[in-house]
């Protein structure tokens, strides 16, 4: 029998406010208190600028505006290159989570490009931060996924599960493959 949207709709509501009321992990937390703080710049400027001019061209058809999607790229690369993730993987993230839509809001609350749950905001003491703003949102979304993956030991498919939230399920995890085979993998 399908489940009516509605019926999902509130049970993601309920599922983000169960999260919202579950004791963070404590770990992730600190680790994010440090990323938000961190503010080193790129190590091999050329190598992101030559990133930048192939990225640029990609993702041109979703964000038209250069002065809008250069700096984008720009935080992209400095925020995955600083987690120690492939810039690529980020994109491919950011285009299942948002579509590149940085005031995105997903039915379950999260906000911005990676998708972010607000209650992080409370757990790291920056209450009054902007999901929104580019800088912050890839900051805590890189931090929270570098954590994935190293708490996973490596295993990039359960890393992103567990980002989606659907450890256990795979389909998210294959949409971003996907999505980072067919469009953001460079050749």
């Amino acid at each position: 029998m399908a489940i009516p949207n509605i019926l999902i709709g509130l049970i993601c509501i309920l599922l983000s406010i169960t999260q919202a009321n579950a004791a963070p992990d404590e770990e992730l937390r600190l680790l994010l208190i440090n990323a938000i703080n961190d503010s080193d710049s790129f190590s091999d400027r050329f190598d992101a600028e030559v990133w930048l001019v192939d990225m640029s061209a990609r993702l041109a058809p979703r964000v038209s505006d250069a002065e809008k999607r250069i700096p984008m790229l720009k935080q992209i690369h400095y925020e995955a290159t600083r987690a120690g993730l492939f810039p690529e993987l980020v994109l491919a993230v950011i285009d299942v989570e948002s579509n590149f839509n940085r005031y995105a809001i997903s039915r379950a609350g999260a906000m911005g490009l990676m998708q972010i749950m607000p209650f992080w905001l409370d757990e790291i003491g920056k209450p009054g931060d902007n999901l929104f703003d580019l800088k912050t949102n890839l900051r805590l979304g890189c931090t929270i996924l570098r954590y994935y993956l190293d708490r996973e030991k490596g295993d990039l498919t359960r890393a992103l599960a567990r980002y989606n939230g659907s450890l256990g399920s795979y389909r998210y995890s294959k949409k971003v493959y996907r999505v980072l085979d067919t469009h953001w993998r460079r050749r």
